[in-house]
C-alpha cells in the first residue's frame, strides 16, 4: 500500500509538472492568420516613419478574413515611460494603446501587444531591468479585466548585450510581474539572438501553463531584405534576387523550420510565426511565391502566423492611394499551394570524402580546438574545446570559381554526435570575408539529414570558399557529402518542367527503383551523376514504368525523359 501511494504522488507530482497548455493551444489555433501594425507604434513616435494607424483599420483587416493583429509598440521614449523611478508610463499613451486594442476587440480580431525596440534594455540589460519589470507591471494591471482575446508577448528580438543567458534569467521575471495581475493571460516568449530559430538552442521556457513560443522568419535573407534601406549599402547588391518556389527552396524552408516542430514536440508549446515577409523591392511575383508558400507550409504544420506587415514597406495595403496589394493579399490568404518548380544543376564542386579529405582545411581560432580526419566515407570533425563565436571552428573548402549572373545550389548531408546549431556559407575568401550565400544557421540532429540553400552570384570570383562555421559546440561532427552546382529552370521548346511533370519519380528518396509517371509523354529516359556522366541510357517502354537502380552507387543523380517537345530532368537520391 505505501508504495502504491508513493507511485500515485510521483505520478501526480510528474502531471503537475509536464504543463499541458490546453488554453494555450486552444488560443493559438483562434489566433490563426494575423498581421502586424508595422511602423506605427514602435516608431519613435506615432507619426514618425509616416504610417499612422487609423481607427477603421481593424474593421478592413477582418474583413479580409484575418483573425489577430500583432501591435508591436516602443514603450521606452521618455515621453512615454519616465527614466526613473517608479518607471510611470505616461496615462494617454496608455490609453492611446487602449484604443487600438478595443478597436481590433470591438471587430472580432484578437490582439497581441508588445514591447519593441527597448534599445536602452538591450544595450544595458541589467540597469534597464528594473524599468523593464515595472513597465510590464504597469502595462498588465491596466489590462487586467480584458478577455482572453488580448494576449502579452514580453519582448521582440532580444539581441546585443542582453544575450540569451540573461533572457532566460529576464524572461521568467517578467512573466512573474504579470501573472500577479493576469494569472491566465496567454503570453508569448521569443528567441533571443534576433528572435529567430538561431536561438531556439538556448532557449529556457518557463514553467507556466499559459504560453506561446513565438519565432521570426526572414529567409532567405538577401531575396526578403534586398534593397532595404535599414539593412545597409549592401543590400542594394541583392537587387533580383529571385525566389523561384523549387523544390529545393521549400526544402530549405522545410529544414529550418524541423527543429522548431521537434521543440514544440519536446516541450509541449504551440508556436506563432510573429513576422515574416519580404520587402518591396524583391519583384512581385518573387513576393507572392514565397509568401504564398510559407503561409500555406506555416499552416500545414497548424502554427498561428502575423504577416509583417500592414500598410508599410512589406504591406497588403497603401493608405496614400487607399488601395490594396490584391497579389499579397491572395497569396496570404486565399492562394492554394501550387505544384514546385525545379532546378537542373550542373556540378561546380563534389566531394569525394571516400577518397579523400585533404582538399579541405580546418581553422581554429579563440582558444578552441579541433581535429579534421577522414571516417570511413565521411569527413569528421572532432571538437574537443568550443570557441565563444560561430568562426572559432571553420571547415573551409579553398579557391572555387563562381561566376556573376548565375544562380547555384549549394547542398550537404551532415549529423552530429548531438543536437548542435551551426552555419554554413559559400563566400569571399578574403576581406570582408562576406558571405555569397547569406550566412544559412542549420541544426545537426544524430542522424544524417540533407540541407540545400540557392543563391545568385553578383561578382565573378574565382576563390570562392565553401565554409561551415562550427564553433559553438563541443562534438563530433560527420559530413557525407557537399556539392556546389550552376542550376537553371530547365526549359525545351518553350515549356517548363512543372505542372503535371513536377511529380516525375516515386519514391524519392529511391532504394532499389523507382516508379516514373506520365511515361505515355516520353520516349526516352536518362540517369546522369553529379559529374554530368550518362550512366543509363535507355528507350521508354510505356508498360514498364519501375526503373532498376542496383547498379548505382548511393548518392545524388539526375533523371532526364526527354520527347520531340519537352526535357524534364529531375533531381533524386539513391540511398
Amino acid at each position: 500500500m505505501r508504495n502504491f501511494i508513493i507511485f500515485i504522488l510521483l505520478f501526480f507530482g510528474f502531471l503537475s509538472s509536464a504543463q499541458n497548455r490546453e488554453k494555450a493551444f486552444q488560443i493559438n489555433k483562434k489566433l490563426g492568420r494575423g498581421i502586424n501594425y508595422g511602423n506605427m507604434f514602435e516608431a519613435p513616435s506615432e507619426s514618425a516613419w509616416g504610417n499612422q494607424w487609423q481607427p477603421e483599420y481593424a474593421q478592413m483587416i477582418a474583413g479580409l478574413g484575418f483573425n489577430h493583429v500583432r501591435i508591436p509598440i516602443r514603450w521606452e521614449p521618455a515621453d512615454r515611460t519616465s527614466e526613473t523611478s517608479p518607471y510611470t508610463i505616461t496615462p494617454s499613451f496608455l490609453n492611446r494603446i487602449k484604443q487600438v486594442v478595443d478597436s481590433a476587440l470591438a471587430n472580432g480580431l484578437y490582439a497581441i501587444i508588445n514591447m519593441h525596440h527597448h534599445d536602452a534594455l538591450f544595450e544595458n540589460p541589467v540597469t534597464e531591468k528594473a524599468r523593464f519589470l515595472a513597465q510590464w507591471e504597469q502595462i498588465a494591471a491596466y489590462f487586467k479585466d480584458y478577455p482572453d482575446s488580448l494576449l502579452f508577448e514580453l519582448l521582440n528580438e532580444p539581441h546585443n548585450n542582453l544575450t540569451s543567458g540573461l533572457w532566460n534569467e529576464f524572461a521568467p521575471e517578467v512573466l512573474a510581474k504579470i501573472r500577479n495581475e493576469s494569472p491566465e493571460r496567454v503570453v508569448l516568449i521569443g528567441t533571443a539572438e534576433y528572435g529567430g530559430l538561431g536561438g531556439l538552442q538556448y532557449i529556457e521556457i518557463p514553467d507556466d501553463e499559459y504560453l506561446i513560443l513565438t519565432v521570426h522568419y526572414y529567409s532567405p535573407f538577401h531575396f526578403t531584405h534586398q534593397g532595404a534601406e535599414w539593412v545597409g549599402d549592401s543590400s542594394d547588391d541583392w537587387l533580383g534576387t529571385e525566389w523561384n518556389d523549387t523544390e529545393t527552396e521549400r526544402l530549405a524552408v522545410q529544414t529550418d523550420f524541423a527543429p522548431l516542430k521537434q521543440f514544440e514536440k519536446d516541450h509541449n508549446i504551440p508556436v506563432h510565426i510573429g513576422e515574416f515577409g519580404a520587402y518591396s523591392k524583391a519583384a512581385m511575383k518573387y513576393r507572392v511565391k514565397w509568401t504564398t508558400y510559407i503561409s500555406r507550409y506555416l499552416e500545414s504544420l497548424n502554427w498561428s502566423w502575423a504577416y509583417w506587415e500592414f500598410s508599410a514597406g512589406f504591406g497588403i495595403y497603401n493608405p496614400g492611394t487607399d488601395t490594396w496589394n490584391t497579389e499579397l493579399v491572395d497569396a496570404l490568404l486565399h492562394n492554394q499551394m501550387p505544384e514546385p518548380a525545379r532546378y537542373v544543376g550542373t556540378p561546380v564542386y563534389t566531394s569525394n570524402f571516400s577518397q579523400t579529405v585533404t582538399d579541405w582545411n580546418l581553422y581554429v581560432q579563440g582558444g578552441a580546438s579541433a581535429n579534421m580526419l577522414k571516417d570511413g566515407n565521411n569527413l569528421s570533425v572532432t571538437i574537443t574545446g568550443g570557441g565563444t563565436e560561430n568562426w572559432h571552428v571553420q571547415l573551409v573548402k579553398n579557391n572555387i570559381k563562381l561566376e556573376a549572373g548565375k544562380k547555384y545550389r549549394f547542398t550537404f548531408k551532415a549529423k552530429a554526435a548531438t543536437n548542435q546549431m551551426a552555419t554554413a556559407y559559400v563566400g569571399k575568401s578574403s576581406s570582408p570575408w562576406s558571405a555569397y550565400s547569406n550566412y544559412n544557421s542549420f541544426s545537426l540532429a544524430d542522424t544524417f539529414n540533407t540541407y540545400s540553400y540557392i543563391f545568385d552570384m553578383l561578382t565573378d570570383d574565382n576563390a570562392t570558399r565553401i565554409v561551415f562555421d562550427l564553433g559553438k559546440s563541443t562534438t563530433n561532427i560527420n559530413i557525407e557529402f557537399v556539392s556546389l552546382e550552376e542550376i537553371v529552370i530547365e526549359e525545351a521548346s518553350g515549356a517548363k518542367a512543372t505542372g503535371k511533370y513536377s511529380s516525375a519519380i516515386y519514391p524519392n528518396p529511391a532504394t532499389g527503383y523507382f516508379i516514373i509517371n506520365n511515361l505515355n509523354d516520353f520516349n526516352e529516359f536518362s540517369i546522369i551523376n553529379l559529374q554530368g556522366q550518362v550512366l543509363i541510357n535507355e528507350q521508354i517502354i510505356p508498360s514498364v514504368n519501375r526503373v532498376n537502380l542496383s547498379g548505382l552507387t548511393p548518392g545524388i543523380y539526375f533523371l532526364s525523359l526527354t520527347s520531340r517537345h519537352i526535357r524534364v530532368t529531375d533531381r533524386f537520391i539513391k540511398k
